[in-house]
């Protein structure tokens, strides 16, 4: 569940609750070593709840990384709906299954150098058995431990505290008004710009402003496509 926190943009003032994402982290399992094929699919859902950070188990839902769905037997780099592979990866060509899988979470940079998976590698053996197991069963949706997928915030139901009205840009300096009236400094380099073009992005028009999740006064303002961007923000100084 997605809530809205006060912490942001503390030293503006800003004791509003902005709408933020707070995936939790989840800790490696760290057992004894098994052969390939002595997973526990059990304990590896409880392993992949740190993946799902970044994959979802449902089709075609991408997040940093690609759906996990149908992973089992799927050529590396070749999921349609995610265009965010390597070109390392793409050319590579592996087949997922239980070796290569075994081989990658290892070491992904070992296996394809270049690749752009920012993950070190579970040198854990038994862990990583049992997150194997796991995605086989859970490849094809059927009979998987349930593991809670990462919650995203819908910003269509952001509360007016954390709408945007306007943004006005003097110098090195952005000026940020919600709808409530309320207007807020931010160095240019604190606030950040992005985008979120599926359905639980901003309405158009109406970006979200959301916490950072970092000390100072850094936000960051989602938009529901690019090309609103320099549309709304004002150029002008007093």
């Amino acid at each position: 569940m997605m809530k809205f926190l006060d912490r942001s943009v503390t030293s503006f003032r800003l004791r509003r609750r902005l709408f933020l994402d707070t995936a939790a982290s989840v800790l490696m399992l760290a057992l004894a070593a098994p052969a390939l094929g002595a997973g526990n699919a059990e304990n590896g859902a409880r392993v992949f709840g740190a993946c799902a950070a970044c994959h979802s188990l449902e089709p075609d839902v991408n997040l940093s990384g690609p759906s996990l769905a149908g992973v089992w037997n799927r050529k590396a780099g070749t999921l349609a709906s995610f265009l965010r592979y390597s070109d390392s990866l793409k050319r590579s060509g592996p087949i997922w299954n239980e070796k290569s899988l075994d081989t990658w979470l290892r070491n992904p940079q070992a296996m394809v150098p270049g690749n752009l998976m920012t993950y070190a590698g579970l040198k854990d053996d038994k862990a990583r058995a049992d997150l194997i197991s796991y995605l086989k069963i859970a490849s094809d949706g059927n009979g998987a431990p349930p593991v809670k997928a990462r919650a995203m915030p819908n910003l269509k139901k952001a509360p007016q505290e954390a709408q945007v009205q306007a943004i006005r840009h003097c110098r090195d300096t952005y000026f940020v008004t919600n709808a409530a009236g309320e207007s807020f400094p931010f160095w240019e380099f604190n606030l950040r710009f992005k985008t979120d073009t599926s359905a639980s992005g901003p309405t158009a028009g109406h970006p979200v402003m959301v916490g950072q999740g970092m000390q100072g006064d850094r936000a960051q303002v989602v938009f529901s496509s690019p090309g609103e961007i320099s549309s709304f923000i004002r150029q002008e100084c007093p």
